[in-house]
This record gives structure tokens, sequence and C-alpha cells, in this order.
């Protein structure tokens, strides 16, 4: 079940794979989470010490969850996945100039999830190229629908 998607990161860039991270969050964050009170829309994945981390997602806190803890909505959060695919995205980033980018954050048997991609960043002739097939496609669509 999503919680809240990334949508602009389609647009921006090429996807080539996908992964599901575990992220660590504290108790006010998974409360607020769960209240939808979520957004990715500016975030991105850093590598540092071997490691991914996710900036700038933003969790507002509930006035009810953190009374006694002084939230930070923006803070670096850290995100968990196996070694063997954590030395993958690694070592595709460095290489060939790939990006990690968050795709949605989701529940997975109770837990918060966040899907990254290894993505590739799209220039602006390709962005245009893909606004003209999603027209074409919805042209034909309604083009069907007539008949």
């Amino acid at each position: 079940m999503s919680i809240v998607e990334n949508r602009k990161a389609f647009h921006d860039y090429f996807v080539e794979e996908r992964y599901e991270a575990g992220i660590v969050l504290e108790g006010w964050e998974v409360k607020a989470i769960r209240a939808g009170r979520a957004q990715i829309g500016e975030a991105y994945v850093m590598i540092r010490d071997s490691a991914l981390w996710l900036i700038g997602a933003h969790i507002s806190p509930l006035s009810t969850a953190s009374t006694h803890v002084n939230a930070d909505p923006v803070r670096t959060r850290k995100l968990l996945l196996h070694a063997e695919e954590l030395r993958r995205l690694i070592g595709k980033v460095e290489q060939r100039g790939h990006t990690i980018v968050p795709l949605n954050l989701h529940y997975s048997k109770g837990r918060v999830k966040v899907d990254i991609a290894l993505a590739k960043g799209k220039l602006k002739h390709d962005k245009r190229a893909t606004e003209r097939e999603k027209e074409w496609q919805r042209e034909k669509q309604r083009v069907l629908r007539g008949r």
C-alpha cells in the first residue's frame, strides 16, 4: 500500500533498476507517516561512508505525537539494504554516472519501506519525447473509445 509517491522522478529520470529499502525512523515519524504527513518530492539519496542516506524527505510532526521530542522534519535518514545490493548500487553510481532517487514510501508487512531506483537523468529533448508519447497514447485511447 503506497503512502506517498515521487511522480517527479519519472519525469526527470530514466528509471533502470528498482530496490526496496528499509528506512530508519523515530517513533514520531512513523506516526506522522501513518497520518499521511510525508513528502518525498524534493528528496534524494546520497552515499556516505558506504551507506545510503535519504536527504530532503519532509515528515511533518504531529502536535500530539512529538510533545517531548525536538522534531526535525527534514533530518537525514539512513536507508537499509542488503550488503550485496548496497555494493552493486554504489559501484554503478560511481562508475556510470547514475544517481539514486526515491520513488515512493509504502508499507510492507507493517513496516515503512522506501522504493529507490538506479536512474539516469533525462535531457530536455528526452522529456519532450516522453510527453509526446504520453499525448499520443491518450489520443489513441480517445479515438478507440469514440468508436
